[in-house]
């Protein structure tokens, strides 16, 4: 009855919003008390209502109360903490399902503080000060609250395990070491903890040096990303720079020939106009003559005929038809050629370079400070279906074929043909072999397919190799790799090394490229896929795919006609 009555008191004497005993007691004009700052902050909250409440009953007050300080109400509390009346715990100071909760509360349970392994109870703090007063009590071992203290207690001998045997690595209490674990290694619990505490340190001082050694890497890479942002930023401001250079420099020279052009038109056009003139001058002269001539022809006095007839009959210049030679009609179709041809050797030049930007961009890597183990290359696919991943569409290069290889089918097809083509000079054609290289380079993974007419070959060749000579051709030289096809057989050639190949003819012939792996693979296409010859090596540089028909004499003589078609993937 006692307890009750202790509670209903602090009830009374409590604030009901922060639930401990009231500071600076207030009375509303309802009869409810408060703290003056809790019931302030309360109304605060409701200042833009401007309608104030009793957080108890609810009743509104307008305008808001002045409060005033309740001197007896604060006065009979200050007098009751004298007595050790304490405001009633918070609700939060309860156990919940959670928490471990005191093993001496009644009823309603308070959250323990501490849990006890000698008693192998668990206390709140209002029970657990005689451990803290009472000598005995005093060397008890207190530590955070647990649910588990039975666990402590040996289920056989229901006594506390205070022993471990180092036999069966398990605690267990003093009559197990004389019974059950009799001529184990037994040690107390404590020296095992004491043995088992300095492996942790060890352990934990190997964590934190680990520890620091990673948060070391991770500063490094934080670095390591700031500088690749900044390099980034500064190399597209850069290239940026020089891009917009190049624009302004070709559209300055794009202003120097328009400029040309239309001075050359000018002067042509005057002098054309100023030769004009002087011939229309010459026709007015000459019909004037005419006139003259008429009418002395008409003339009937014989004797006056014969005295103006020296005089008129002499002309100062040759009667010959046009004396003005006109050169064939070329006017400034010679520019548009020069030009196309600048632009022409422009774009090898972007997609040479283009080839080295790219892979000089693909180049920056960072090297981990512990790089997880990579990853092997890709497989070589084996259905069509993954080769079909790997297809790339091919054009050929008309600034690299031989002038008696016809290109057609939007540069897809070569022909051998008797007659020179009427190619422009330029400094990427092959003139020596009957050959051909791509326009796109290759890296990465390739696939594609040639459809053979006749005997010819197929390569792929770095964009260095020679374009003359019998060093130039694909397969003699170290710079590329080439299947030789004729009506009967195979071969591979690199480096003048010649490799006899057996395997199904077919007319068309499958190529293969993994460029980062440096595998390069030829196959025989028909309803299967046949491998015919694969290399792996390490190329140094972009590939570009080639075709040729050989050299025309002496090794593999081709008819003419033969062609090689890049097909269509599907």
């Amino acid at each position: 009855m006692a307890q009750k009555g202790d509670e209903l008191e602090r009830e009374t004497f409590s604030c009901s919003i922060c639930l401990d005993l009231l500071k600076k007691p207030v009375t509303i004009p309802c009869g409810h008390s408060y703290c003056m700052e809790c019931i302030k902050t309360h109304w605060d909250e409701e200042d833009q209502k401007g309608i104030y409440s009793c957080p108890q009953c609810r009743q509104t007050f307008i305008p808001r109360p002045v409060l005033g300080k309740n001197t007896m109400l604060a006065a009979l509390v200050e007098q009751l903490k004298k007595t050790g009346l304490q405001a009633a715990p918070a609700d939060h100071c309860y156990a919940g399902p959670e928490d471990v909760a005191c093993d001496v509360c009644t009823g309603r349970k308070l959250k323990a503080s501490k849990s006890c392994l000698v008693c192998l109870a668990s206390y709140c703090d209002k029970h657990l000060q005689p451990h803290y007063e009472a000598a005995p009590l005093k060397k008890h071992k207190l530590v955070e609250p647990s649910k588990n203290l039975q666990e402590n207690i040996c289920s056989r001998h229901d006594e506390v395990m205070k022993m471990f045997c180092r036999t069966d690595q398990k605690c267990i209490c003093y009559l197990c070491s004389v019974d059950e674990h009799k001529g184990h290694d037994t040690v107390s619990a404590a020296a095992e903890r004491t043995e088992r505490q300095r492996e942790l340190e060890v352990s934990r001082l190997e964590i934190q040096q680990r520890i620091q050694d990673r948060e070391k890497d991770v500063k490094l890479l934080q670095q390591e990303v700031e500088a690749i942002n900044h390099s980034a930023d500064t190399t597209v401001e850069d290239s940026e720079k020089i891009f917009t250079q190049l624009i302004h420099l070709i559209q300055k020279r794009s202003s120097d020939v328009k400029q040309q052009i239309r001075s050359q038109q000018e002067t042509e056009v005057r002098r054309v106009k100023e030769l004009q003139e002087k011939l229309e001058q010459k026709i007015t002269e000459l019909k004037r003559r005419d006139a003259e001539l008429k009418q002395l022809s008409h003339t009937e006095d014989h004797s006056q005929f014969l005295h103006n007839y020296p005089s008129l009959s002499a002309l100062s210049e040759s009667t010959h038809s046009s004396s003005i030679n006109i050169r064939p009609l070329t006017h400034f179709e010679d520019v548009t050629a020069a030009v196309s041809e600048l632009r022409d050797k422009l774009q090898d030049i972007l997609t040479d370079r283009w080839t080295n930007i790219s892979l000089a961009v693909a180049a920056v890597d960072v090297l981990l400070p512990h790089p997880e183990p990579e990853a092997g290359p890709e497989p070589e696919p084996k259905s069509r279906d993954g080769f079909l991943q790997c297809s790339c569409e091919i054009t050929l290069d008309p600034n690299t074929a031989h002038t008696r290889l016809l290109l057609s089918d939007g540069n897809r097809k070569v022909t051998l043909m008797e007659q020179h083509q009427s190619y422009s000079h330029h400094p990427d054609r092959f003139t020596g072999w009957l050959q051909v290289l791509s326009r796109e380079s290759l890296t990465g993974r390739c696939y594609w397919e040639v459809e053979m007419r006749g005997t010819g070959c197929v390569a792929v060749a770095y964009k260095t190799i020679s374009r003359a000579g019998n060093e130039s051709g694909f397969g003699f030289n170290d710079k590329s790799w080439a299947l030789y096809c004729n009506q009967t057989d195979y071969e591979f050639r690199y480096n003048s090394i010649r490799t006899s190949i057996s395997g199904p003819r077919s007319s068309r012939v499958g190529v293969y490229l993994d460029h980062g792996a440096g595998i390069l693979s030829f196959y025989s296409v028909s309803e299967t896929r046949t491998l015919l010859h694969r290399v792996q090596t390490t190329f140094t540089q972009p590939l570009h795919a080639g075709l040729g028909f050989g050299l025309g004499l002496g090794l593999w003589i081709c008819r003419i006609g033969c062609s090689a078609e890049l097909c269509k993937v599907e």
